[in-house]
C-alpha cells in the first residue's frame, strides 16, 4: 500500500476529468439540474474509479461482489455527504453576493464539493472497500 495516495490522486484525476466533463455537459450544454447532473457524473466517474483503485491503487485481492457492494456504499455516502455540504456552503458563503450568478456559484459547488468527495473518498476505500482486512 505504499503510496497508495499519489496512486489514489493519479486515478483521481482520470475519473475526476471524465466525471467533471460529464457533470459540466449536463448542466451547461443540457440543461440538467445540479442534483442529475452531479449524480450521473460521479456514478460514471465512480465505475472508471472502482477498476483503476482495485487493480492499481490498492491492488486488492478482496470479490469483486464484496468490494463493489462496500465501494457502491462508500460512493454513495461519500456522494450526498460532500455534495450537500459543497452547495451549502457556496449558497452561505455567497448568499448576499450578486456579484456572482447562479451559474457560477453552482459550478463552484461542484468544485468545492468534489474536493471533499475526494478526500472522504480515499478514505472510505482505503479503509473499508480495498482494506487488507477485508480480504
Amino acid at each position: 500500500m505504499k503510496y497508495s495516495f499519489v496512486r489514489f490522486i493519479m486515478v483521481g484525476v482520470v475519473n475526476t476529468g471524465v466525471g467533471l466533463s460529464i457533470m459540466y455537459l449536463l448542466i451547461h450544454a443540457l440543461g440538467q439540474s445540479y442534483w442529475v447532473a452531479t449524480f450521473l457524473g460521479n456514478s460514471i466517474g465512480a465505475c472508471v474509479s472502482f477498476i483503476l483503485n482495485r487493480n492499481f491503487t490498492f491492488k486488492s485481492k478482496n470479490s469483486v461482489s464484496k468490494s463493489g457492494f462496500r465501494f457502491i456504499v462508500v460512493i454513495l455516502g461519500c456522494y450526498f455527504i460532500s455534495y450537500e455540504m459543497g452547495r451549502s456552503f457556496v449558497e452561505w458563503i455567497l448568499k448576499n453576493n450578486e456579484f456572482f450568478s447562479l451559474v457560477v456559484k453552482t459550478d463552484i459547488s461542484v468544485l468545492i464539493s468534489t474536493c471533499l468527495y475526494t478526500l472522504l473518498n480515499y478514505f472510505g476505500q482505503k479503509l473499508f472497500v480495498f482494506s487488507k482486512k477485508g480480504s
